[in-house]
């Protein structure tokens, strides 16, 4: 099985805000959409699904463990009680969300139950979140790197994380990029501005064409109909390799989502 390219987030969203939009999201196209447990809209999105008419196998829906549930006695009934939101009987992708070193449950025991809720057939395939280097290596130490479907962890022209990525390509592990407009704030970037301009495609069309081109998935979300059937048209632009590296010049390390007690020390 593989990654779907082009998904829809709903980090932040709730109610109707996170109903509206995946519905407009699987009504313009869409057929990936990723929540967590801890974004606690689960159920609206199973809510908006259930609306939608969209066929289940039609689908890829990931979700996520938040920290308390990742022992090996909480995540298996955590992740039945996300699929009851999600009024699903599995979903296709489940990832530990964070590393949490403080939080007293090793890397194996997690990635442990994660396979075993894999056993289970509550979920088609099983991945990491946030996870560096070192936190990666004892993931597939515990269940063998075949099994790591993807790490999703925060990339943007202004993150561009060469020493994660390299090492994950090097591994066989997909990357599935996050935070890709770095909370927007790459929209008004120069370079990016000017590369749009050239292609007569908006800002974030080249953000997302940009990481798609490095072989990323990306999940980008918005509230709005217009700005959701826009980030698809990503999917068919094609930058150029002059393109490609004046975005590589961006890179300023410029992390936005690291909380204290969940991340590990980044590479």
């Amino acid at each position: 099985m593989s990654i779907p390219s082009f998904g829809v987030g709903t980090f932040r969203l709730q109610g109707q805000v996170v109903i509206d939009s995946v519905r407009n999201a699987l009504d313009v196209g869409y057929r990936a959409i990723d929540t967590a447990q801890i974004y606690e809209n689960e159920a609206d999105v199973g809510q908006a699904i259930a609306q939608s008419g969209v066929a289940r196998d039609d689908l890829f829906i990931t979700t996520k463990i938040w920290v308390p549930n990742t022992g090996r006695d909480k995540l298996v009934p955590s992740l039945k009680d996300s699929l009851a939101k999600l009024r699903t009987d599995y979903v296709d992708l489940t990832l530990i969300h964070w590393p949490a070193p403080s939080n007293g449950v090793s890397i194996d025991e997690c990635m442990t139950a994660l396979a075993e809720a894999r056993v289970q057939g509550l979920t088609r395939q099983i991945g990491i979140s946030n996870f560096p280097i070192a936190q990666t290596r004892a993931a597939i130490a515990a269940v063998g790197r075949e099994a790591i479907a993807t790490n999703q962890i925060e990339l943007s022209p202004y993150l561009q994380n060469a020493t994660l990525t390299a090492f994950l390509k090097e591994q066989g592990i997909h990357v599935t990029s996050y935070m890709t407009l770095a909370y927007g704030r790459v929209l008004n970037d120069p370079v990016i501005r000017e590369i749009a301009d050239r292609h007569n495609a908006t800002p974030a069309q080249v953000t997302l064409a940009w990481a798609l081109q490095l072989g990323y998935s990306v999940i980008p979300s918005s509230t709005k109909r217009d700005n959701l059937a826009s980030n698809l048209l990503a999917r068919d632009l094609r930058l150029t390799d002059a393109d490609m590296a004046q975005i590589a010049t961006l890179e300023r390390n410029g992390r936005e989502v690291s909380p204290e007690g969940l991340a590990a020390a980044w590479d």
